[in-house]
């Protein structure tokens, strides 16, 4: 029982990483319905930027603050300067855009870091906590935490703001937003600086607990985009429960199978759900047309 358990628990972590991931997808495409599959490098830059500046004597708190500033900022640049420019492009040629940005991102990323992976120090200590015979690691519960967080963040910003309420009103119905006095545009521009402090944020709290590189946004991303569908596109409850539920499915795949086994275990499960509900577990909300 503490085995499974075990297994659970560290399926959780791994649930968490991709929820974050998830959550920044239907952030963008809710809004711009533009499935960004550079999400994944949001990741992979937020964990880097921090460690070369905490490199260059810059303290963790304000190296990770940097990092979170500068891959909103990018973010906000991808969609001002390339996204918003082929507004106009169908859904297949602006997934490819984004797969071209991606790679961009990631070539960039490999000439000035090299392709050594790089560990950032625990926020807290390497120390496990241990209950009911259960280890888990400290930055374990940091992730955790800042799942919760990010979660509460966006449905409070979503829910209870009228910031939220404007850029609900864009993902239902851009131009009717428009006829109101609400930029569009400009909710897409939030939508991707959210959706890069929220990948930054991962980035930054995962570093510890394993390590990172210029390539670790890939499957990352790849897992993040599986929830999302998995929970179903526009909703982003249904993703966190479904990223949770993917991560506790790997692990146990890994701990009872094989841990080489895990990876295509999840995505198994992942067809399987999508041949049965191809609008997954949980539908897509109501979002509208979207626009740019």
């Amino acid at each position: 029982m503490t085995e499974l358990l075990q297994y659970v628990a560290n399926g959780l972590v791994s649930g968490g990483i991709y929820a974050i991931v998830a959550v920044g997808f239907i952030t963008i495409y809710s809004v711009s319905k533009v499935i960004n599959l550079a999400q994944g490098e949001f990741l992979m830059l937020g964990g880097m930027m921090t460690v070369a500046l905490i490199g260059m004597n810059i303290p963790y708190g304000a190296a990770a603050l940097l990092a979170v500033i500068a891959v909103t900022l990018i973010g906000v640049l991808m969609q001002k300067y390339v996204i918003a420019y082929v507004k106009k492009a169908n859904p297949i040629s602006l997934i490819i855009l984004t797969i071209g940005i991606s790679t961009l991102i990631r070539g960039v990323a490999s000439f000035i870091w090299g392709k050594d992976a790089f560990a950032l120090p625990p926020i807290t200590s390497n120390e496990p906590i241990s209950v009911a015979g259960v280890n888990i690691a400290q930055q374990s519960i940091w992730i955790l935490l800042a799942v919760l967080i990010i979660l509460l963040l966006l449905w409070f910003l979503m829910d209870k703001t009228i910031l939220g309420k404007k850029i609900n009103a864009c993902s239902i119905n851009p131009m009717a937003a428009r006829l109101m006095g609400i930029s569009p545009a400009k909710m897409s521009m939030l939508a991707f600086a959210i959706s890069g402090a929220t990948g930054a944020i991962a980035g930054i709290v995962i570093a510890p607990l394993s390590v990172t590189s210029y390539d670790i946004g890939v499957l990352l991303g790849i897992k993040g985009f599986s929830a999302a569908i998995l929970g179903g596109l526009g909703n982003p409850l249904g993703a966190a429960v479904a990223a949770f539920l993917l991560g506790i499915v790997e692990s146990l795949g890994a701990g009872y199978i094989s841990s080489g086994m895990k990876d295509a275990i999840a995505f198994l499960v992942l067809i399987a759900v999508l041949l049965i509900k191809p609008s997954g577990i949980f539908g897509e909300r109501s979002v509208g047309k979207g626009g740019l």
